[in-house]
C-alpha cells in the first residue's frame, strides 16, 4: 500500500487556517447584535462597530475598516494613581475596548481606566435607543483616593462612522439620499449631539455631559428608507414626550408668511388687520412691546401688560387676539426669552443674583463706596472691552470700567459706580464679583444664567401671556445663553416651549441647536435689509441657507422685510423687490414676513401694488399652485420672475428682466417679458403721480392696469403718446421688437402732472 506523505509546510498551513477559522467563529459568536425591523447593528466584543445594515436593501451604512469604538469617556486628567504617573495629565478621551450584553444593558470597559459604563438599549420598530444607565465603580479605586467615581466629564454613548450620502443635515444630524437615512437623534434636551467630518464619512455622535446630566441622558439611532425617516422621528417624539416637530412641519401653516408688528393695540388693530388682509397674510406675529409699551430691550423680563393701552390687562389682549382670529388671521408672539432688560426690576435697584457672569474674580482689597478702582486677585486678561458691555456686578450694584491691568496688582480702572440706577455698596477683600454677561446687540439687555431658576421664572410669565390666544412663537435672541451653547440654546427655548399651551403651530428662532429641531419647525428669519441691497443680501443669506435647511427637513423664513417710503436717501420698498424675495422663498417652500409700519403703509404711494405682490404669492402658497418644474426655475437667483393675473384672472408665472427708462431714471422701474409671442413691459413710478412721453403711435401699444381691460392712450400735439406713470401698469405690443422697445423706453421723458 502506497504511503501518502503530507509535506510539513502544508500541514502547518492547514493547522493555522483551522485556528484562524476557529478564532473568527469565536469572534462572531461574541458579536453583539442589536436590531429592529428596519436595521441591524453588529458590534464586536472589542466595542468596534462592525456593521450597520438597512434590511430592506441589505446596504451597509458604515464606513468599513475604520475601527472606531462605539462608546468613549472623557476625563479632564487621569485620576488613577499609576495612570496619572505614567501618562500626560491633560484632557483625554478613552475609547471602549470591551463590551458584552446583559439583557437590555451593554456593559462597556475602556482602555486604561478601571471603571465601566452601563448603557441601556431600547429596541423598537422605529428606532433603537441608547441611554447612560449607570457606572460600575465598586472597589476600583484605593481607599485613600477621595473622589466621587467615576471622574468622567463626558460619556459618548453612541458614535458611528456613517458613509457620506448626497445630503447631510447638520442640525438634525442625519445623513441621507433618496434610498436611505441614518440619524443619531437626542431623545431628551440634555444629550449633546454632534458629528465629525472624515474622509468619505462622518462620525455621528451622542454624548452625556456631567455638568448637565449624566444618568438617563439618551439618543436614538434611526436607519430607514428615507420616506420613513420623519415617521420614525415622530414615533420618538411621541415615546419620549418631546415637542411635536414632525407634526408641526406637516401642518397647513408651515409655509404661510406673516405680518409682523411691534405696535398693534386695541386702538389701531383695525388698521393692522386692513393691511394684513391686503397682503393676504394668514398669520400675524406680535412683538412683545405691542402689549408692554415703550422701552424696547431695556425692559425685557418685566412682561407686565401696559394698562394704558390695555386698561383691562390680559382680558383686553385676549379680545384683540379674538378680533384678529375672526378675520381669518392666526396670531403669534415674539419674545426675547433669555434676555433681561437693564431697566427692568431684575437689574435695578439691585441686580438679580441669577444674571449670568462671564468671569469671576475675588476682590484683593476692600472696596469702599467712593472707590473708582476695583482691585482683584485674578488676572483680567481677555475681559470684555466692548462699549456698553464693560460692566462688573459687585454686590448690590453694577460698576462700569474703562480699562484693566494684566500685571499685578490686577485692577479695573476708570470705574463708574451704581450705573443703571443700582445701589452703591462696599465689600470686603475676598468677596466674589464678576463681569456681567451683557448682550452684544446694543448692550441694553443681559443674559440669564441657565443654571439658575430665573429662566423658568421668565418662562412662566411668557406662558401666562401666550395663553391669551397666541398660536405660534418666535424665540428671538436665542444665542443669549451661557456655555455649553450646544445644550443651553435649546434648553432655554424648551423651558419656555413646554409651558406653552397649546403647543405652537410652529416656532422660529434666532439660534438653534440639535434639540431645537423639535421646536423650531420654521427655522429662522433674517434681520431687515435695506431696499438698495435686498436682492443681493437675499442671494447671499436666505437663498444660501434654504437648500441646506432642506437637508434638515425644515424651511426658513426669507424675511424679515422692512418697509421703506421713498425719500432722498432710499428708493424705498418696491414691488419687484418684494416679488424677488417671495418668489425665491416659494421655490424652497419657504415664507416671508414683513415688518409693518402703519405710517409707512399710509405714506408710500405704492403700498397697494406692494401688498398685491405679496397677496398673490400667499395665494400661491396656500393653494400649492407651483409645480416642481416652476420651483426649480425660481431657484435660479439670477433670473427674476413675475406672477401676473391673466385675462381670465388666473395666475401665470413669467421670467422678466429690468430695463432702463428715461435715460436710466431712478424714478421709473420697468421690466420686460414675453408672453404668447408678444412683449410686455410692467412699469411704475416709485413714488410719484406723473406721466411718460414715448416716441410711439397710439396704435403701437396697448395699456393695461388689469390684463383684459384696456386703458386709453393719449397723444400729444407732436404725435408722441402719453401714458400714466404712477401705479403698476402693463404695456403690451406685437408691433415692436425687443430692441425697439428698449430704445423707445430709454428715450422716454418723465412729465410732471
Amino acid at each position: 500500500m502506497k504511503k501518502i506523505i503530507i509535506p510539513l509546510f502544508v500541514l502547518i498551513n492547514i493547522i493555522l487556517m483551522s485556528c484562524a477559522q476557529k478564532n473568527e467563529s469565536d469572534n462572531h459568536e461574541n458579536d453583539i447584535v442589536i436590531e429592529n425591523e428596519q436595521f441591524k447593528l453588529v458590534i464586536g466584543n472589542n466595542a468596534i462597530a462592525k456593521s450597520l445594515i438597512l434590511k430592506s436593501t441589505n446596504e451597509e451604512c458604515l464606513m468599513q475598516g475604520e475601527n472606531i469604538a462605539i462608546i468613549s469617556v472623557t476625563q479632564e486628567r487621569p485620576y488613577h494613581n499609576e495612570i496619572k504617573l505614567s501618562h500626560p495629565n491633560k484632557r483625554t478621551t478613552y475609547q471602549a475596548d470591551t463590551i458584552y450584553r446583559e439583557g437590555d444593558k451593554l456593559i462597556v470597559g475602556f482602555e486604561l481606566i478601571p471603571y465601566k459604563a452601563v448603557i441601556q438599549v431600547r429596541e423598537t420598530p422605529a428606532y433603537i435607543g441608547f441611554s447612560l444607565h449607570d457606572f460600575i465603580t465598586d472597589g476600583i479605586y484605593p481607599s485613600y483616593l477621595k473622589i466621587t467615581p467615576p471622574p468622567a466629564t463626558e460619556v459618548c454613548i453612541l458614535q458611528l462612522p456613517i458613509r457620506n450620502r448626497e445630503n447631510f443635515g447638520e442640525w438634525l444630524n442625519v445623513s441621507w439620499d433618496n434610498k436611505a437615512a441614518i440619524n443619531v437623534l437626542g431623545t431628551d434636551e440634555y444629550a449633546y449631539i454632534d458629528f465629525e467630518r472624515r474622509n468619505g464619512y462622518k462620525i455621528l455622535k451622542a454624548s452625556a455631559i456631567k455638568d448637565i446630566k449624566f444618568k438617563g441622558t439618551g439618543a436614538a439611532l434611526i436607519v430607514s428608507e428615507t420616506d420613513k425617516l420623519l415617521d420614525n422621528i415622530a414615533q420618538i417624539e411621541n415615546d419620549f414626550n418631546l415637542p411635536k416637530g414632525v407634526e408641526s412641519r406637516r401642518n397647513d401653516f408651515i409655509n404661510a408668511s406673516y405680518y409682523w408688528t411691534a405696535n398693534i393695540n386695541p386702538a389701531n388693530v383695525d388698521q393692522h388687520i386692513k393691511y394684513a388682509k391686503m397682503a393676504g397674510f394668514r398669520l400675524m406675529n406680535i412683538y412683545y412691546p405691542s402689549f408692554e409699551g415703550e422701552g424696547g430691550y431695556s425692559i425685557i423680563g418685566s412682561y407686565e401688560i401696559n394698562k394704558t393701552l390695555y386698561p383691562n390687562g390680559k382680558e383686553d389682549l385676549r379680545k384683540m387676539l379674538d378680533k384678529i382670529k375672526a378675520e381669518g388671521i392666526v396670531p403669534g408672539v415674539h419674545f426675547l426669552h433669555s434676555h433681561i432688560g437693564r431697566k427692568s426690576r431684575y437689574v435695578t435697584p439691585v441686580p438679580d443674583y441669577r444674571l449670568n457672569l462671564v468671569k469671576i474674580f475675588n476682590l484683593s482689597e476692600n472696596l469702599g463706596r467712593n472707590d473708582t478702582t476695583v482691585y482683584v486677585e485674578q488676572n483680567p486678561e481677555g475681559s470684555v472691552m466692548a462699549e456698553g458691555c464693560r460692566v462688573l456686578k459687585v454686590g448690590t450694584e453694577l460698576i462700569s470700567y474703562e480699562n484693566f491691568t494684566t500685571v499685578p496688582p490686577y485692577k479695573f480702572t476708570g470705574c463708574k459706580r451704581g450705573i443703571d440706577n443700582t445701589t452703591v455698596n462696599s465689600l470686603p477683600k475676598g468677596s466674589f464679583i464678576g463681569i456681567l454677561d451683557v448682550s452684544e446687540f446694543g448692550a441694553t439687555s443681559v443674559y440669564i444664567n441657565q443654571k439658575t431658576s430665573l429662566q423658568d421664572e421668565i418662562a412662566e410669565k411668557i406662558a401666562a401671556i401666550y395663553d391669551a390666544g397666541f398660536q405660534f412663537f418666535y424665540f428671538d435672541g436665542s444665542e443669549g445663553v451661557n456655555p455649553p451653547f450646544g445644550i443651553n440654546v435649546a434648553l432655554a427655548q424648551y423651558r419656555v416651549f413646554k409651558r406653552l399651551n397649546p403647543q405652537p403651530l410652529f416656532a422660529e428662532g434666532a439660534a438653534k441647536t440639535h434639540f431645537s429641531w423639535h421646536m423650531l419647525s420654521g427655522g429662522n428669519a433674517f434681520d431687515v435689509f435695506s431696499p438698495e441691497v435686498l436682492k443681493e443680501e437675499t442671494k447671499k443669506w436666505p437663498a444660501e441657507e434654504a437648500p441646506r435647511m432642506r437637508q434638515d427637513f425644515t424651511r426658513i423664513n426669507f424675511g424679515w422685510l422692512g418697509y421703506w417710503v421713498p425719500s432722498e436717501t432710499t428708493i424705498g420698498t418696491q414691488p419687484d423687490m418684494l416679488e424677488y424675495v417671495t418668489s425665491v422663498a416659494a421655490a424652497w417652500d419657504c415664507p416671508i414676513s414683513i415688518h409693518s409700519n402703519l405710517q409707512a403703509f399710509e405714506a408710500h404711494p405704492r403700498t397697494s401694488d406692494n401688498l398685491e405682490v405679496v397677496r398673490r404669492w400667499e395665494e400661491v402658497r396656500a393653494k400649492h399652485w407651483l409645480t416642481e418644474e416652476q420651483k426649480n426655475e425660481l431657484k435660479n437667483t439670477e433670473q427674476e420672475h413675475h406672477l401676473l393675473l391673466n385675462e381670465q384672472n388666473q395666475f401665470e408665472l413669467v421670467p422678466y428682466e429690468q430695463i432702463s427708462v428715461a435715460g436710466d431714471s431712478k424714478e421709473i422701474r420697468a421690466f420686460i417679458f414675453q408672453r404668447k409671442g408678444e412683449y410686455y413691459v410692467v412699469y411704475w413710478h416709485i413714488s410719484g403721480n406723473k406721466k411718460l412721453q414715448l416716441p410711439l403711435k397710439s396704435s403701437d401699444i396697448e395699456l393695461y392696469k388689469t390684463l383684459g381691460k384696456k386703458e386709453p392712450v393719449m397723444t400729444d400735439p407732436d404725435g408722441n403718446i402719453i401714458i400714466p406713470a404712477n401705479d403698476r401698469r402693463y404695456i403690451r405690443t406685437n408691433k415692436l421688437t425687443k430692441e425697439e422697445i428698449l430704445t423707445v423706453l430709454s428715450k422716454a421723458k418723465i412729465i410732471e402732472e
